[in-house]
């Protein structure tokens, strides 16, 4: 390594400082966009996990008096001669926007490797902590917070939690640790710091633009753009664990068409095949898939079918996966990395994992797909358990395809959503949607959606909700969404559910994806059983009759909304910009919608106030100063920079519409 006086260099548009054995690249990456990449290797690695190519650009670069500058758009970096330290300037402004920190006498400098193996290095980067900002995005997080500032969050994936290593900042920047490791960022009042724990270099993204939409399309630009939304994921989807038979399912959407209930997408959940890793339906319950899709399509309706990860040795598909090196493999003890119950088996299986990290493991899993699904007329799925979920989380112990799963473990499930989306297209189809419980940055340009997991039947975990999708959209994921009454414990026969799946419903009407699921009375069936198939009914009639009668209102609420809704998701593919987002996004200039992270706009012109809490009739919601808001259910017209307190009782969620935008929310 080299242990030279530091210096600088450039290479066409690169600026390179090299110095206390780093090598260090400052370069553009599309309009107002600086990438950052530091090795001490003698080569810079060069992986672009989750960008695309860099747009050309001619940035200006100066060096001189000990320090260097490079100027891209709106966005400068400079870099320090003696340290390499790197700071970041918007518009020609002398105030930082965001920096590297200040390594003082006897302090670690603001980037540090140490070797932890063959070409891997602990790395970590550390910035300087500023008390007026806030921090937002960073995927999808349990805390129920919106402005993360303070809290040490885990780069990891696991049920329910969502690592996408987007910060967005109201300072006016936003930056992507372009790192799928495992590690964590430490969002602390002293110092922001990010931990890879085995890479081979820190890689990092700034950019900035125009408010936080303009943030957001820097960042899809960067990483690529969702496509258009389809219009019928656009509507209502019906989920439960589980239907277990064809029949049972079809009797479903037959029973919509018959009460004259909006209905979209209808999912088969798991253990409808044969083993798992063989990738099709149990002719025993499911004997005839391309009669059922059609019969769905008649009615209008898409079927969606859980697709896992996990391969039972003792599926048909095992030796060949295992012979062509197509299964991930662990340094020490047995491959087995997820202990489940599988359909016909009496007790727990140790489960493989298809490595879909490697091209043709990706290539064989839709080989499979086509065969035993999309040629039946199935062209949706819903990718569970792709976080991978494993038993016990030893990611040192994994090996991947494209690495350790130290370095590279937060990219599983965008290999899954590849392996989809290009078997897909490749298919000549162009309307592409899969759900899954996991994504990182990048996965929305392959028509990904996430749902929150498999969260409790609570008001907390509904509370919880509110934020974590608001954090989803500014982590550049637009499509989102929940399982509307909690997955775990509700039982649906008792006042408090009812309450509860009806406030849900009334939220879930306004996330960007509208889905019912559950595990229904799972807390008294399961310790009775010990079966994790049954579970009661999930229907939207299910939940007696004054339930039904609003759930009801609200499925032709939201096929009224549909127009509206499609243009939010057009705007979501061209521009990055989230149809759910906080009320300071659109509001940045009022101060007082900084405070509030328990409503959002869904577009620009609803105000949603969603009911969280039990035998609440009445809610406060503040309205965004600069607009005039419209009781969306009394027509009366109110000014913004207010709060006020607003009726809900359980037949309405309090909404607001900006500035005379007139929509059907009343019937």
């Amino acid at each position: 390594m080299d242990q030279a006086a530091p210096r600088f260099d450039r290479d066409e548009n690169c600026l390179i400082w090299r110095g206390a054995g780093q090598t260090l690249w400052v370069e553009p990456w599309g309009p107002d966009c600086i990438r950052v990449r530091a090795t001490m290797l003698a080569e810079m690695p060069l992986r672009d996990w989750s960008l695309l190519a860099a747009r050309p650009a001619t940035p200006r670069i100066v060096i001189e008096n000990g320090a260097a500058r490079l100027v891209n758009g709106r966005l400068t970096a400079t870099v320090d001669a003696k340290s390499g330290r790197v700071r970041f300037f918007k518009d020609g402004s002398t105030e930082p926007l965001v920096e590297e920190i200040f390594a003082r006498t006897n302090h670690p400098p603001s980037r540090t490797f140490r070797a932890v193996g063959g070409d891997l290095f602990h790395a970590e980067a550390s910035f300087t902590a500023f008390d007026d900002e806030r921090i937002y995005g960073l995927g999808q997080r349990r805390h129920g917070l919106l402005d993360q500032k303070g809290c040490v969050l885990e780069l990891s994936h696991r049920n329910s939690r969502v690592s996408i290593p987007l910060l967005v900042s109201s300072r006016g920047y936003g930056l992507l640790w372009h790192n799928p490791g495992i590690g964590r960022v430490e969002l602390g009042r002293t110092q922001t710091r990010w931990v890879a724990e085995a890479t081979r270099l820190i890689d990092y993204v700034v950019m900035t633009g125009d408010g936080y939409a303009g943030i957001l399309e820097r960042y899809a630009d960067l990483t690529g753009h969702a496509p258009p939304l389809p219009a019928w994921a656009a509507g209502f989807w019906q989920s439960k664990l589980r239907y277990k038979t064809q029949d049972e399912l079809l009797a479903v959407a037959r029973e919509h068409q018959r009460r004259g209930l909006p209905l979209s997408v209808i999912a088969v959940d798991y253990f409808h095949w044969t083993k798992m890793g063989e990738w099709k339906f149990d002719p025993s319950c499911w004997p005839d898939p391309a009669a059922m899709a059609r019969e769905l399509e008649q009615l209008g309706v898409k079927l969606i079918v859980s697709v896992w990860p996990t391969v039972n040795p003792e599926s048909e598909n095992y030796a060949e996966l295992d012979r062509r090196g197509l299964l991930v493999r662990t340094a020490r003890g047995p491959r087995g990395l997820l202990r489940f119950t599988d359909v016909n088996a009496n007790h727990p299986v140790d489960m493989e994992l298809l490595d879909s990290s490697h091209p043709e493991a990706r290539e064989f899993l839709w080989s499979r797909i086509r065969e035993n699904y999309y040629r039946h007329g199935i062209k949706v799925w819903w990718l569970d358990a792709i976080e991978p979920e494993m038993s016990t989380y030893d990611h040192g112990n994994v090996r991947y395809h494209a690495g350790s799963g130290l370095e590279v473990g937060c990219l599983y499930p965008m290999f899954q959503q590849q392996a989809f989306c290009d078997g897909l297209r490749s298919a000549g189809e162009t309307e592409i949607v899969t759900l899954g419980r996991a994504g990182f940055a990048g996965s929305q340009r392959y028509g990904a959606a996430l749902w929150s997991g498999d969260i409790d039947s609570t008001w907390e975990d509904l509370r919880q909700q509110v934020r974590a999708g608001l954090n989803v959209g500014l982590s550049g994921i637009p499509w989102w969404t929940t399982d509307i009454g909690g997955f775990f414990g509700g039982e649906i026969d008792t006042p408090y559910f009812r309450e509860l799946i009806v406030r849900w419903f009334q939220y879930g009407a306004f996330c960007p994806l509208f889905r019912l699921h559950g595990w229904r009375n799972s807390s008294l069936a399961h310790p009775e059983t010990g079966d994790p198939t049954r579970g009661g009914p999930n229907e939207v009639w299910s939940f007696g009759d004054r339930a039904y009668g609003i759930i009801r209102e609200l499925l032709f609420l939201r096929d009224r909304l549909r127009p509206y809704i499609m243009e939010q998701m057009e705007l979501a593919a061209r521009k990055g910009t989230p149809p759910m987002r906080p009320l300071f996004f659109d509001f940045a200039a009022d101060p007082g919608c900084q405070l509030v992270d328990d409503q959002f706009l869904f577009g620009p012109d609803v105000l949603v106030a969603p009911v969280l809490h039990p035998g609440a009739t009445s809610r406060s919601v503040y309205l965004p100063a600069g607009a005039r808001w419209t009781d969306a259910w009394t027509g009366e017209e109110l000014n913004g920079g207010q709060t006020i307190q607003a009726d809900a009782p359980l037949e309405r969620i309090p909404l607001y519409l900006r500035d005379g935008r007139q929509l059907p929310i009343r019937s």
